[in-house]
């Protein structure tokens, strides 16, 4: 397939972005795994946390500092965190979410999810959002393999694309909260939207050429991919 004739790839990140921040799951998350540090690395409280903080920085993910300096099992690691969410308990059915997903035409464009999570953890939180049927497939992280990559990874970017079936950078379109996650993907080419809460103070810069506050606003960054009203 030539590029010009491939059909664009629209990217969703689930976690914060498909469910909003003040669902609270990333407290919980950050609170499971501040457990294992200190269970798994016979840390402090505060060592712990501090450590998870630094490996997030530099990895992007905590678990891929823990896996390279630790030697810890990602799939164990997993369950007793992400596995071990009270998701059913959160995460609810979103009508206004499901009705814009809807409304983008897929004869137009593809949709993919792009998470960091592992693979478990996406497919748990679309099904309790009811959308998991709306999308081709999912690029997670894998903790199954020896040696895993995330985004803002120039690698896990390609993966993605790979899975996906798209060759051209200028074809992906992008929507995901985190900073240095969008703004790698504006860098490369994406045509990008960094997805800020209502409560998220303005960053000293955009991450990319579009910066919402509203999942809506997708309908107005990207209006070429949305059916017309009638």
């Amino acid at each position: 397939m030539a590029y010009d004739d491939e059909k664009p790839v629209f990217f969703f990140d689930i976690d914060n972005c498909l469910y909003p921040k003040s669902t609270n799951i990333a407290p919980m998350m950050s609170a499971l795994i501040d457990k294992y540090f200190e269970t798994h690395l016979s840390l402090s409280q505060k060592d712990a946390n501090e450590l998870h903080s630094k490996y997030y920085r530099e990895y992007g993910l905590a678990i891929e500092g823990l896996v390279r300096h630790h030697k810890v099992n990602a799939l164990e690691y997993n369950e007793k965190v992400d596995d071990a969410l009270p998701l059913e308990d959160v995460i609810k059915p979103d009508p206004e979410l499901r009705k814009l997903l809807e409304d983008i035409d897929t004869s137009k464009v593809r949709m993919w999810l792009f998470t960091n999570a592992y693979v478990n953890h996406g497919k748990r939180v679309v099904k309790l959002l009811e959308i998991d049927d709306l999308f081709e497939g999912m690029t997670f992280c894998d903790y199954g393999m020896e040696r895993f990559v995330c985004k803002p990874h120039a690698d896990m970017f390609d993966r993605a694309m790979k899975e996906a079936g798209i060759n051209s950078n200028e074809k992906c379109f992008f929507v995901d909260d985190s900073f240095i996650n969008t703004k790698a993907a504006h860098a490369r080419g994406w045509n990008t939207a960094h997805l800020l809460d209502e409560t998220d103070p303005e960053p000293p810069h955009k991450a990319a050429q579009h910066q919402i506050r509203s999942l809506q606003e997708l309908r107005t960054c990207f209006p070429q991919f949305f059916k017309s009203s009638t």
